[in-house]
């Protein structure tokens, strides 16, 4: 079936993850809340790192860049949720939810990517410190992030090009947003194969992402062991704001990922709403992580705000 077909005879879906929410309004209000201060947050770092010429610099770039991904992945879904919770707008249309479906993979892939060039950039700074500015230009740094952002689009498209094809036997989405998973059991096919082929990307994606990360801390751990005091306490503060992103990431995946093979059988409400978190949580802990662990970005704001109070 084309694209064409497709959308003439499936002109949209209806969003049937809130139907067992008792206070969906309540529920709303509260990812309104969190999704406002996400966005925010993203957008003042974008702002102050753009506006800033000493912080044009490749760490400060991969900030920046890691605040777009956290726009791009946030806004891919959460607006649809709180149009179903607050305002009962329960469809969407076919071509509406494979864009949907589209930006969300794109944005969790490159969450992944993200904070590991991120760590990436870490060990380079603290194994080679003198040469970190020869070997990390602000060029290589935005080669680098547009090459991440061509494969994570690439994998992205990969899930149109098998759900456009199939054939559609109900409108109803069993979750609360357009994602692969939901829009594959709304067709007439055996979903296993495609849901095994989505397995092995994500766990290739997971399972390398990670572990570079790992691997990176790991060098990192030894440099420290033989650095001075004074220069443990200077590694250790660049990795912690990084280590919490990880943590925020990592976890909800890992958690949904042990449980399910240990067979522990989650209730739909409680494996989609890990699926929320594993949205919001790191959209909201990464602008502030860095906005209050970063120093150069921390004084800019202060300097900001005691501005305001001396114009006022």
């Amino acid at each position: 079936m084309s694209l064409q077909n497709a959308s003439t005879k499936l002109t949209h879906f209806i969003i049937g993850g809130f139907d067992t929410v008792k206070r969906p309004v309540a529920v709303g209000v509260v990812m309104l809340i969190i999704y406002l201060l996400a966005v925010t947050g993203s957008l003042v770092n974008i702002i102050i790192i753009i506006s800033d010429k000493q912080l044009h610099k490749p760490m400060y770039l991969l900030i920046c860049n890691l605040a777009v991904v956290d726009i791009l992945y946030t806004s891919s879904s959460t607006p649809t949720m709180m149009g179903v919770l607050l305002a009962g707008v329960n469809t969407i249309s076919y071509v509406e939810c494979l864009i949907q479906m589209c930006v969300f993979q794109l944005g969790a892939t490159m969450e992944l990517f993200s904070l590991t060039i991120m760590a990436f950039d870490r060990l380079i700074a603290i194994i080679y410190p003198l040469r970190y500015h020869s070997y990390l230009t602000n060029a290589r740094i935005m080669v680098l992030t547009y090459i991440l952002w061509f494969v994570a689009s690439n994998i992205a498209a990969v899930s149109s090009t098998i759900v456009v094809p199939l054939p559609h036997c109900t409108l109803r989405l069993r979750y609360t947003f357009c994602d692969y998973a939901a829009v594959l059991r709304t067709t007439c096919v055996d979903p296993e194969k495609y849901f095994n082929q989505g397995a092995i990307v994500s766990f290739f994606l997971l399972f390398f992402t990670f572990t570079f990360i790992c691997l990176s801390y790991c060098v990192i751990l030894i440099f420290v062991k033989l650095a001075s005091n004074n220069d443990r306490m200077k590694m250790g503060s660049t990795l912690v704001s990084h280590l919490i992103c990880v943590i925020c990431l990592y976890c909800p995946f890992f958690i949904l990922a042990i449980l399910t093979r240990f067979g522990v059988v989650l209730t739909l409400e409680e494996r989609q709403g890990l699926s929320i978190g594993i949205i919001l949580g790191p959209s909201l802990v990464n602008p502030f992580v860095y906005c209050l662990r970063t120093k150069e970005i921390k004084n800019k704001i202060f300097k900001i705000l005691s501005k305001v109070n001396i114009a006022r």
